[in-house]
């Protein structure tokens, strides 16, 4: 018998924790992808429910979450999914940062006409799925994620000025939805990222490239591909417009996570440290009041970010 891995062995804690209103929880971000994660660093999950007062009412009675259950639900509906922490044992059988998702927000959010870039940016990356409740389950996941990615040349075609193979895509891709947040990592991160799934993008990309190309939306140059004609100023306006709205919403979603995520200011300041290598030491009103004291070194952060990122 194969031996679980920490991933899976967390995730079934949380599926235990949760009373049977989980129907899967899937694995993405630094940890999965081996991406320099810190000996502290929180698995990213990514966990599909049926119903948000059933989950949180659940992790409430296992003791695994500290908010009062109505506000949590009801935050569930604001700007989703929801941020929160998952540690058993006070962190000591592992932390797990976890997007809450309902499948119905999980199915817009990936589907033609997204909200935002928030999950579709993370989940057309490389993703693993720890635990489904069924195999319907598993399939209906994993046919939500293969149809996000073959529906990438949708928002990526504006931004491909030159030409691209599939790797080259992936690339572009995580150029593009990187800067579509404000983040805290050095300026190289997508980079960095890029490196650690190289033949995911090719795997997953290939397809899509041959697919535009019968479509008409492609032509190919050489080994490469370039969109067959240059994308409009209307198409161009369009998805600047959505880039900036979406990145306008996850800048409103920290709001949020400062209810949602407990003990979000030290995982925050581990992450800077982390990333930009700079040892950060808040001051006791930055502490105490990080709503009103804490944003200019969050915006000081934010501006200085180093060009590459600190390698062990």
């Amino acid at each position: 018998m194969t031996e679980s891995s920490p991933a899976e062995v967390l995730a079934g804690r949380l599926v235990v924790a949760a009373g049977g209103s989980v129907r899967a929880v899937l694995l993405y971000g630094s940890q999965l992808h081996g991406a320099r994660p810190g000996r502290h660093s929180a698995f990213d999950f990514a966990v599909l429910v049926d119903d948000y007062r059933a989950f949180y009412s659940a992790q409430a009675a296992a003791g695994e979450m500290h908010r009062p259950v109505w506000l949590m639900t009801w935050l569930a509906r604001v700007l989703p999914p929801t941020t929160i922490a998952f540690a058993p044992e006070g962190g000591q059988a592992g932390i797990a940062k976890c997007l809450i998702v309902s499948a119905r927000h999980f199915e817009r959010a990936l589907g033609p006409r997204p909200p935002d870039h928030f999950l579709l940016g993370r989940l057309v990356q490389r993703v693993h799925t720890l635990w489904a409740w069924s195999e319907a389950d598993a399939a209906w996941v994993a046919s939500q994620l293969a149809a996000a990615r073959a529906d990438v040349l949708t928002w990526m075609i504006p931004y491909l000025d030159e030409a691209v193979d599939a790797a080259g895509l992936g690339r572009r891709l995580l150029e593009v939805c990187y800067r579509g947040e404000f983040r805290p990592e050095a300026q190289d991160r997508a980079h960095r990222i890029f490196d650690t799934q190289v033949d995911h993008f090719r795997d997953t990309f290939q397809g899509v490239l041959e697919r535009g190309v019968a479509s008409g939306a492609l032509a190919r140059q050489g080994d490469s591909y370039r969109p067959a004609t240059p994308a409009s100023n209307a198409e161009r306006r369009r998805w600047r417009h959505y880039f900036l709205r979406s990145k306008t919403r996850a800048t409103l979603r920290w709001f949020k996570h400062m209810v949602t995520f407990a003990n979000w200011l030290p995982y925050l300041v581990q992450k800077v440290e982390r990333h930009t290598g700079r040892t950060i030491v808040l001051t006791r009103l930055e502490r105490t009041l990080p709503l009103i004291f804490l944003w200019p070194r969050v915006i000081h952060v934010l501006l200085t970010r180093p060009r590459k990122e600190i390698r062990s």
